[in-house]
């Protein structure tokens, strides 16, 4: 009887669960908002990148470089304003006025060492009494440090990509004016002149130029600069670049010094005419290839040309009332000086350098180089050249630390490296970033700053 009534409880038990109608609600809640906490930033992976800076020395060589001469209205040193550029680039920031902002940021203060923001207007008028001799000063810097990096990485054969690129203006700054621009056809640009350490994916060397500037226009003295510029433990370049450095004088400036160069032909109407009476050696059912020697109009000698035809679709034509199905075809030409390899090789190793035109738009449209404009010509060199230092801190920093990171573009790495909210805590005379122990990324955040040279 006993156990009969035991379950015929748990049955009934059982039955009143599954029959509740009681029901669960959510519960609407409401947070007050307000602007009124202090020492809260938004860019606590500036404090890796500062000792990162400062482990290379790059700060304390441009201090040295750019003297700030104490006086009555001098508050700011050059090299406050070099860095505060640097660390904005770094962080997704252009324009003066939104860098001014950006430098009221409490823990951007601290490492900028300044008490209050900078004004854009002082900025631009510092930058500008640099003019071009601190332009000059400060490529020759950026070369040096170049130096320093590429012989710590202790390639003994690099490989140099060379480019140029369009900056589109809107407005009339100086040194401005219409150019090769394809996108913004008709506009105002500049015409920065850039080249790649491939195997490390930092700028070697750039020049801000105006946008009238031909592509190949002053490449020669820009490469003697550049070799000029490497240390002595590389001993052989691979050169490598585009139709606009199809130059003879540059080929004899690396063939006189012993280096190899790709260099993509300009197909001029001589060249298309040469193409046309070869005699091709079909490779597989879409391709075919030649190789012929030629002089181009002003060169010193002739040099071998690798051809390359591929067909790019097939089209229907009528000849003498006959419908014929014929193929169009896509010509490709090269110049270089490397030996053994077939031209098929040849054509392969040049599509390699299709991701040298990632690094430039990373350089222009994820560290923003060249889109801090100014009406000074020469501000905007500075301007441009602190754009580039703040990229190649990017990727030298990951360079150096983690292969994984260091394929990362710069905005991927800053969105979750840099752009991490924090508390700046000082106690002690010691200033700490607090950052929320929830953080997603906080344990790959920790493992690659305990990677980095110096960084605490």
């Amino acid at each position: 009887m006993f156990i009969f009534t035991v379950l015929n409880k748990k049955i009934d038990n059982r039955y009143m669960h599954r029959k509740s109608t009681k029901k669960l609600r959510f519960k609407e809640t409401q947070v007050g908002k307000d602007f009124t906490s202090e020492k809260l930033t938004s860019y606590s992976g500036l404090t890796v990148i500062n000792d990162y800076v400062n482990h290379l020395g790059l700060f304390k060589a441009l201090d040295n470089v750019f003297v700030t001469l104490k006086n009555n209205a001098t508050k700011v040193l050059n090299i406050q304003i070099f860095s505060a550029i640097i660390f904005a680039s770094l962080c997704g920031i252009n324009r003066l006025s939104k860098i001014s902002k950006f430098t009221e940021d409490p823990l951007v203060c601290k490492l900028l060492g300044i008490t209050k923001r900078l004004d854009d207007s002082n900025i631009k008028i510092r930058l500008s009494k640099l003019g071009q001799n601190g332009a000059n000063k400060l490529l020759e810097t950026s070369l040096r440090f170049t130096n320093k990096w590429v012989k710590k990485c202790g390639l003994s054969r690099i490989t140099i990509d060379c480019d140029s690129t369009e900056q589109t203006v809107f407005g009339h700054q100086q040194g401005a004016s219409k150019g090769y621009n394809p996108k913004n056809k008709g506009k105002l640009s500049y015409h920065p002149l850039v080249c790649f350490l491939s195997e490390m994916k930092i700028v070697l060397n750039s020049w801000f130029r105006t946008g009238s500037a031909y592509t190949s226009n002053g490449i020669v003295e820009f490469m003697k600069q550049t070799l000029a510029a490497l240390p002595s433990t590389v001993k052989k370049i691979f050169f490598r670049a585009d139709s606009g450095f199809f130059n003879g004088n540059l080929f004899d400036l690396l063939e006189d010094i012993g280096h190899e160069y790709l260099v993509k032909a300009k197909l001029t109407n001589t060249l298309k005419q040469r193409l046309s009476e070869q005699k091709w050696i079909k490779k597989c059912s879409h391709i075919a290839v030649c190789e012929f020697e030629y002089q181009a109009h002003g060169w010193s000698k002739a040099r071998k040309m690798y051809g390359v035809r591929v067909i790019k679709e097939y089209v229907e034509k009528e000849f003498f009332g006959k419908i014929e199905i014929i193929p169009v075809y896509e010509y490709f030409c090269y110049c270089t000086n490397l030996k053994g390899l077939s031209t098929i090789k040849i054509h392969a190793l040049y599509g390699e350098r299709a991701e040298c035109e990632n690094w430039i738009e990373n350089t222009k449209n994820q560290l923003y180089a060249g889109q801090t404009i100014t009406n000074d010509f020469h501000v905007n060199d500075i301007l441009w050249q602190l754009s580039v230092m703040a990229y190649n801190i990017s990727v030298l920093m990951r360079y150096e630390s983690d292969y994984k990171t260091w394929k990362q573009e710069p905005k991927s790495f800053r969105e979750w490296f840099i752009l991490v909210p924090g508390k700046v805590v000082t106690n002690a005379r010691k200033t700490t970033v607090k950052m929320s122990k929830h953080y997603i990324y906080a344990k790959q955040w920790v493992h690659l700053t305990g990677k980095i040279p110096i960084a605490a």
